[in-house]
């Protein structure tokens, strides 16, 4: 039986402003720092999240992060319990969101932000 998600990949331009940006701008931890080879296995995650994000080289996983200024949805959704806070702390930290909150046709409130490689995040708070 399957038991949970270990890891996902988004490709990133930079390492190491990607690990910047997560770690410092968004407040997750590095969890994992390896090399193998001309592999760098680089993960990062929300403190206390069972799942971590690969910051994926480019040429180990032969894709090309979205191209400079075109933001391309990488297919994660970050959950956050009060998402206009969250909001205006990322956005005075210079995080680029596509719009403000607003709320979803299911009732939750969100909004998608960028990573500086272009992947494009879904930040929810769910409103039950």
């Amino acid at each position: 039986m399957i038991t949970k998600l270990h890891s996902t990949t988004i490709i990133v331009a930079d390492q190491e402003e990607a690990l910047r940006f997560y770690v410092d701008t968004l407040g997750w931890e590095k969890r994992e720092d390896n090399t193998m080879g001309e592999m760098r296995w680089l993960t990062v995650a929300p403190r206390g999240a069972q799942t971590a994000v690969v910051l994926g080289q480019p040429e180990v996983y032969d894709r090309k992060p979205p191209a400079p200024g075109e933001a391309k949805g990488c297919g994660i959704s970050v959950v956050t319990d009060d998402i206009d806070a969250e909001y205006a702390s990322l956005r005075a930290k210079g995080v680029d969101f596509t719009q403000e909150p607003e709320t979803m046709p299911w009732g939750d409130k969100a909004t998608w932000f960028n990573d500086p490689s272009g992947n494009q995040f879904f930040l929810v708070q769910p409103m039950e």
